[in-house]
């Protein structure tokens, strides 16, 4: 069928992987950072950037050759980034992206000026925060009025690259994947919400046109396919082959738990971000404050790293003598518990051992996350293997607990670059599905990745009664959390 190539701009690099578009077997890697722009002082804000640098990364990145025989490039770029435009298609200011807490103020007001949380999870599918481009949008328009006054055209970095990649056309695109982050476009009934930027900004702007999983956004003037792109995150479930029946759950300092649906779902509370996925399903995600930032905290106190508080936890046993970590360090999204901290419990002589708070630590943090994924299957998504991503993923303690305390069998994919691949299996569907040989509603078949598979063992009643003992002393603490 041919080659293809996924690019994957992150927040601080540019990654290319081209691929054998029938078998997604990688021919050719290429990567590249960001450069650091000449002359921006040290401490500049990370939160704002000039999105040339991307260009100069994926022309560094696609240096000696990469991209030589390939018939059409997928884009997957970093979520949360907005870039306001001119009517000519000029930067008003540098792009706003990341989790920029500049936004809280905003994304409050914003979502009492909507009528509260669950109008907005009724709208769009989730409430707004700091990280949104519709909060994002609400900031400008509060602290740089004269900018915001001259915003046309609001893009998001995977549509404004595809656009570069294009030559700048009149038509601007985007995908349903890209357009559920933003806060102004509704999974449920797939369709932009122009009130909801004129309620940030002040007035409307031109938004992308939304493209179909198996469209192409064009073609450029070399003859280059160029499919419709999407955000870091569905781009990494594409290429990790995600279907119904799959959730993942990311290891981070904070924590989140996305599963594959086949509609939108939205929760009253706004604990369910309802985003597209980049097949024409769906990816309701819930978010946690925290996750490895409680085993890091943990292994601080124990004056050790994260493969030695692993290596302590397994010398304690399920339950970790009756100690249990509400791990709640940075105050709490899943439950709504924004002002609390953390607590230990179970305090007893003989359980005020390194090796219990070790096993404690892990069990918290895993029940947390098990927490974030009850609130979606107490919504009826149907959860049959759990994918652990992130480097904590790895430690032997992680492995051990996961299976029984999620209920599930636990996959752990070899790292590779999935948002990379997943974007060069959206270019291979786009080439085949303009060449009539792949249906637009089926992508590729790729072989799975590598992975380690753990499925719950005998121990599964015990570890069922530490989840239990976790809820109760949850319960205790915080009644009526959820």
């Amino acid at each position: 069928m041919g080659i293809v190539a996924g690019l994957d701009s992150s927040s601080a690099f540019t990654r290319i992987v081209v691929c054998d578009a029938e078998t997604g077997a990688v021919l050719r890697q290429g990567y590249a950072p960001h450069p650091q722009p000449v002359g921006e002082p040290d401490g500049a804000n990370p939160h704002e950037t000039d999105p040339q640098a991307w260009l100069l990364s994926l022309g560094e990145a696609a240096g000696g050759g990469i991209l030589e025989g390939v018939q059409a490039i997928g884009v997957s770029a970093q979520q949360h980034g907005l870039l306001p435009l001119d009517p000519q298609g000029a930067l008003v200011r540098p792009a706003l992206v990341g989790n920029d807490k500049r936004g809280q103020v905003a994304a409050a007001d914003l979502t009492e000026a909507l009528g509260g949380r669950q109008a907005w999870a009724e709208a769009v599918g989730s409430v707004p925060h700091s990280a949104q481009p519709v909060a994002k949008l609400a900031w400008l328009a509060r602290t740089e009025p004269e900018a915001a006054r001259r915003v046309a055209v609001l893009m998001s970095p995977h549509d404004w690259l595809v656009w570069q990649l294009l030559g700048r056309p009149a038509r601007r695109t985007t995908d349903r994947g890209g357009a559920s982050g933003t806060g102004y476009w509704s999974a449920a009934s797939g369709a932009w919400r122009p009130d909801l930027v004129e309620l940030a900004l002040g007035h409307r702007a031109l938004l992308p046109e939304v493209l179909g999983p198996a469209d192409a956004a064009g073609t450029t003037p070399e003859g280059l396919l160029i499919s419709a792109g999407t955000g870091e995150t569905m781009a990494a479930a594409l290429g990790l082959g995600l279907g119904p029946g799959d959730a993942v759950v990311s290891l981070g300092a904070s924590g989140s738990v996305m599963a594959v649906h086949h509609e939108a779902l939205s929760e009253p509370g706004g604990l369910i971000t309802s985003l597209a996925d980049a097949t024409g399903m769906h990816l309701p995600v819930v978010n946690t404050s925290n996750a490895v930032r409680a085993l890091r905290g943990t292994a601080e106190l124990l004056g050790t790293d994260l493969e030695g508080l692993s290596e302590l936890a397994l010398k304690s046993t399920p339950g970790a003598h009756g100690l249990v970590l509400l791990p709640y360090l940075e105050g709490e999204r899943t439950p709504n518990l924004p002002h609390s901290a953390g607590t230990l419990t179970g305090l007893r002589r003989d359980s005020m051992k390194p090796e219990h708070l070790a096993r404690a630590a892990f069990e918290g943090m895993l029940c947390g996350l098990v927490d974030a994924l009850d609130v979606l299957r107490s919504r009826g998504v149907e959860i049959r293997r759990v994918f652990l991503l992130g480097a904590a993923a790895e430690l032997p303690a992680v492995q051990a607990a996961a299976p029984g305390l999620f209920g599930t069998q636990i996959v752990v994919p070899a790292p590779a670059d999935y948002a990379a691949l997943g974007a060069a299996r959206q270019a291979a569907w786009a080439l085949g599905a303009a060449q009539g040989t792949l249906a637009p509603h089926t992508p590729p078949v790729w072989p799975a990745p590598a992975a380690l598979v753990f499925e719950p063992g005998e121990d599964f009643p015990a570890w069922q009664g530490v989840r239990q003992q976790y809820i109760a002393t949850r319960e205790q603490i915080h009644p009526g959390a959820f």
